[in-house]
């Protein structure tokens, strides 16, 4: 890390100051989690695709571009990304920075048969626990935004409580750390922390990197078929993709396209 306060940093220190304000008592939500209905297999979808697999974003807006489709119905596009060949779903859940809820997860999931993404800033247990409970089949754990015993924490929570864990990462330390604590799923974000700017090259640069055992996501910056090419020759089994999609005018077209590579 620069040193430098960063996009990620606001918005973890906001994450984190509503966790230490949370009365719930985590072993009550971990109950409730383990209880709830069987999940639908995030990871094995992806590794049972054929071609480079998609994961489809439904994104209201990004602190770096406001609005991008604020007024999207998570339903209807849900429904076209599955007919467009979605294997999986992401759905923002920040609402203070991405206009994102819990509302349009659910709403979403019981639009599709397609596993979902809780895409949101985990930073204590009760986000993996509160990821079930609203449907959720993945969390994601960004490595940049936990310390190593979070991350191990976060990581086997989820595991117990019968979702997967999609751990993003942005260099090669985050990377050995992801691969320290048993991840078999990792996305690497394509956004640099600082200017939140995207860098091609990072993820053709890391892709390498990857074991092969695991399941390498690239995200943030897929423009479209070019660059969902380029990211499967650099080693990616699939790409997550939000911005690109959210604001085109055939989303459906769309994600036929990025799955055509």
């Amino acid at each position: 890390m620069t040193g430098r306060i960063t996009y990620l940093d606001r918005i973890v220190e906001h994450h984190r100051a509503r966790a230490a304000a949370d009365a719930r008592r985590p072993v009550d939500l971990r109950a409730r989690a383990l209880a709830n209905e069987p999940r639908r297999g995030f990871e094995r979808r992806l590794r049972d695709s054929s071609g480079l697999a998609v994961i489809a974003e439904i994104k209201r807006r990004s602190p770096s571009k406001g609005d991008l489709a604020a007024g999207l119905d998570p339903v209807d596009l849900a429904r076209s990304y599955q007919s467009g060949g979605a294997v999986c779903l992401s759905v923002l859940t920040d609402g203070s920075h991405f206009g994102g809820s819990a509302a349009d997860l659910r709403a979403a999931r019981d639009a599709t048969d397609l596993p979902v993404l809780r895409k949101d800033f985990t930073v204590d247990v009760r986000d993996v626990y509160d990821a079930v409970l609203m449907g959720a089949d993945c969390v994601l754990l960004i490595a940049a935004a936990l310390d190593s015993s979070e991350l191990d924490d976060f990581h086997g929570a989820a595991r117990e409580v019968g979702i997967d864990a999609l751990v993003e990462v942005h260099d090669d330390e985050e990377l050995a750390r992801a691969l320290a604590v048993g991840a078999t799923l990792v996305g690497v974000n394509q956004r640099d922390l600082v200017t939140f700017e995207v860098d091609h090259r990072r993820a053709e640069r890391m892709g390498s990197l990857v074991p092969d055992a695991v399941l390498a996501v690239a995200e943030s910056g897929v423009r479209g078929p070019d660059d969902a090419s380029r990211l499967k020759r650099s080693g990616y089994r699939a790409v997550l993709v939000g911005e690109s999609l959210v604001t085109a005018g055939d989303p459906t077209a769309a994600v036929r396209a990025l799955r055509s590579v």
